[in-house]
């Protein structure tokens, strides 16, 4: 099926098949109509913080779930096949965002996760839920695999380390967990037919699970499913992929009956030739303001997060303000306490001086931890022998920042042998790279594009050499720019450089792909992987992703 992302009309779930919860009790706000706010729901956030613009992260974090512990904001991401999964970000004011850890520290789900035998492109970690439990003062990740079973990992800091807690044999699929104000545990997950699952005190089985909610045929498919409760009333949030937003409410108990509103509805989004902004999750602030974290499909790039104040009327229903009848490109900045340090920014220098990756760092798959080392540089040696980057181990990813940025690094190639090819990539199901390949003793840097995959993500083309040049020494520059704002076709160059200075555009432009259904947006990465036998190394000294 031809269809473009912005026309999605198909669940994750049926594209694929065919090819934390909020204290009970708490201050609702007072009415507002959209594009308006009454004196008393702007409060200090609305009238004395600065504004910020939206996204407030351009780069790829998808179905977003977003709570609030005390005075910090975290969210969760879906990942896919990229390994460590489900990214735990961290905040002070909803604005300013960075990478703290990850829940799931390795994708231990199957071989294909390791691409031994198979592989496990657009499978992995998909929607999945982040929340926090006071009682245990204990973080929670729930998320299900491949449609067969849930597993719950727990952590008492957002940094980690993470561990399994459980597995349970129901897949919920899309998950929302809520610990209620009782302690309970209750998970609302489903696509279309919406149900709600009580868990065991310790949250390692399941007590009991009952459909709560039919989407009606006029709605079609609802999914993404997020679960509050606030002063009393159950809420169950849900996602129209990919253009809507509705919310459930229960009366009655977590278990309903549900009466359903809509939230959204083919909303003008902030990212000009982007989506609308859906999916994601409501967050209170420590004054009282709402707010609703969304992400806008926005490829060659990803899903990007988007915010917005979000007011409630008199009977308990949640209103998204707009300005001028779209979500907001800039609104007023949440009021919060002073932030006790910095937050660094997504973009940067990283010389690996460490043992250990900065969580801004994914694998593409499990790596094998024997082939690679940090500190005084990264070292990759060779870890798979294939002429296909798509299976090639030990490939690791960074985000592209947004709407256009630039990846530099630098590469010691001393140690590479015959056979082998070592560069930096832009990523996805249609790719290129920028590289060295040693042949007879020779070493040239070279252009290569026309890496592909079909829709089943099966690799179609293992890619051509369009340009190269004989370099001298055994260190190189290497450069990759992209521009990954949505719409038209955008175009990732690549230049090298022998001296760090003076660099030389290689090959033409390639053309950044911007079909939804890989779902994750483009990455830079960085591979090394041999042709004829294992034993190869490279170093990579200095990574630099800065913007324009």
């Amino acid at each position: 099926m031809d269809m473009s992302w912005p026309h999605q009309a198909l669940s994750r779930r049926h594209a694929l098949t065919a090819a934390t919860g909020l204290t009970a009790g708490v201050l609702l706000p007072p009415a507002a109509t959209p594009g308006t706010a009454s004196a008393a729901a702007r409060g200090p956030d609305r009238a004395t913080a600065a504004p910020y613009t939206n996204p407030v992260i351009w780069q790829d974090f998808a179905d977003i779930d977003v709570i609030r512990v005390g005075d910090t904001f975290y969210a969760s991401a879906s990942t896919m096949h990229y390994s460590p999964g489900a990214p735990v970000l961290r905040s002070y004011d909803l604005v300013h965002w960075e990478i703290a850890g990850h829940s799931v520290p390795v994708l231990d789900f199957g071989a294909k996760y390791d691409l031994n035998g198979a592989r496990g492109y657009v499978r992995g970690i998909w929607a999945s839920s982040l929340a926090y439990r006071p009682s245990n003062r204990t973080f929670y990740w729930l998320g299900q695999i491949d449609f067969a079973r849930t597993y719950v990992y727990t952590a008492t800091a957002a940094e980690g380390p993470w561990n399994r807690l459980t597995t349970i044999s129901t897949p919920y699929y899309d998950a929302g967990l809520l610990v209620d104000s009782d302690d309970t545990l209750y998970v609302a997950y489903g696509n279309t037919t919406i149900s709600v699952a009580q868990l065991s005190p310790d949250g390692r089985t399941q007590v009991r699970t009952r459909q709560v909610f039919t989407t009606p045929s006029s709605v079609g498919t609802l999914e993404g499913a997020r679960f509050y409760k606030i002063n009393g009333q159950y809420y169950i949030f849900l996602t129209r992929p990919a253009n809507g937003q509705y919310i459930l409410k229960s009366s009655s108990g977590p278990f309903g009956p549900y009466t359903m509103r809509q939230v959204l509805l083919d909303l003008r989004g902030p990212i000009p030739g982007g989506g609308v902004p859906h999916q994601g999750g409501l967050v209170r602030t420590q004054s009282g303001a709402w707010y609703y974290l969304a992400f806008v499909d926005a490829y060659p790039g990803g899903r990007m997060p988007a915010l917005a104040p979000v007011t409630w009327t008199p009977d308990g229903w949640p209103v998204v303000q707009l300005v001028d009848g779209a979500w907001g490109t800039s609104y007023p900045g949440p009021a919060v306490p002073p932030p006790p340090r910095p937050v660094p920014p997504m973009t940067g220098v990283d010389t690996f001086d460490g043992p250990v990756l900065k969580p801004r760092w994914e694998w593409n798959h499990n790596p094998d931890n024997t082939k690679w080392s940090a500190g005084n540089g990264l070292t990759l040696r060779t870890a798979t022998v294939t002429n296909d980057l798509y299976w090639a181990r030990n490939t690791l990813t960074h985000r592209i920042q947004g709407p256009t940025s630039t990846a530099t690094v630098q590469l010691d190639h001393s140690a590479m042998r015959d056979g082998d090819r070592a560069g930096l990539a832009l990523l996805r199901d249609s790719s290129a790279w920028i590289g060295v390949r040693r042949e007879g003793g020779v070493t040239r840097v070279v252009m290569v594009n026309g890496l592909t995959m079909d829709g089943s993500w099966n690799t179609t083309g293992t890619g051509r050499e369009v340009a190269s040049a004989v370099v001298p020494g055994s260190r190189l520059w290497l450069r990759a720019s992209a521009d990954i704002r949505p719409g038209a076709a955008r175009p990732g160059t690549f230049s090298y450089s022998t001296d760090g200075t003076t660099f030389t555009r290689l090959g033409p432009a390639f053309s950044l792909g911007n079909d939804w259904r890989f779902f994750m947006g483009y990455r830079f990465a960085l591979f090394n992987h041999a042709t004829q036998a294992l034993g190869g190394a490279v170093r990579i000294t200095r990574f630099e992703l800065s913007t324009p």
